[in-house]
């Protein structure tokens, strides 16, 4: 969800503000916790609110607001990822993330999954594959080039089973997932613009042919 910023660095929020009671995190022992990010910083203007949680039901509620939004009827988290009409999941190597998913118990319907990196090529970077900041700088904006700028992506990386999950890690996890929505969403339009194109040109050839004598 975007917003206009009311400052420029994001708010934390954890979701027990009213505890008096000091709870001690014994470090890579699993909890449950729901925090909120929010005014984190996009391109231009926009901003992020971010909801990182680790309760199934807290995403199930989230889900659900959606889908009334959606004038549907509320909705499971794994019921979304199996639609067959209203959703399109895409991403990068997405093999690797459904195999993930299945660790929990959740399977995106095989039908409905782009893989962008082998659908969209960046031109002239001579790369096989481009990588999320490659198309999101070139087809949103250049500030996704900086992506991982707040992250260290050899040290981090051990970081991304812990609970709860740090501030920097939720909030690049926030941008990751607009930045690949968006990419889709603008490449998805313009391949339906150059598609309509030559709908129309191959159109005009049949009404009005031309015979060179």
């Amino acid at each position: 969800m975007a917003e206009e910023p009311s400052a420029k660095r994001h708010q934390d929020e954890p979701s027990n503000k009213s505890s008096n009671l000091v709870d001690v995190h014994v470090p890579g022992e699993k909890c449950e916790y729901t925090k909120t990010l929010r005014g984190v910083e996009l391109h231009g203007k926009e901003t992020l609110e971010i909801v990182c949680t680790s309760e199934p039901d807290k995403a199930n509620e989230v889900i659900s607001r959606l889908w009334r939004k959606l004038g549907g009827m509320p909705k499971r988290l794994n019921e979304l990822m199996q639609h067959e009409t209203l959703f399109t999941f895409a991403g990068f190597s997405f093999e690797s993330d459904k195999e993930k998913l299945k660790l929990s118990g959740l399977e995106i319907n095989p039908n409905k999954f782009i893989d962008i990196q082998r659908k969209w090529r960046v031109p002239y970077t001579g790369k096989e594959y481009d990588s999320l900041t490659d198309v999101a700088a070139s087809v949103i904006h250049p500030f996704y080039k900086g992506m991982k700028k707040n992250i260290n992506t050899q040290e981090d990386y051990k970081l991304w089973g812990t609970s709860p999950l740090p501030d920097n890690l939720i909030e690049y996890a926030g941008v990751d997932a607009y930045a690949t929505y968006k990419s889709w969403s603008m490449i998805d339009y313009i391949i339906d613009g150059s598609e309509f194109a030559k709908e129309r040109e191959d159109a005009k050839f049949y009404d009005h042919p031309y015979f060179p004598f």
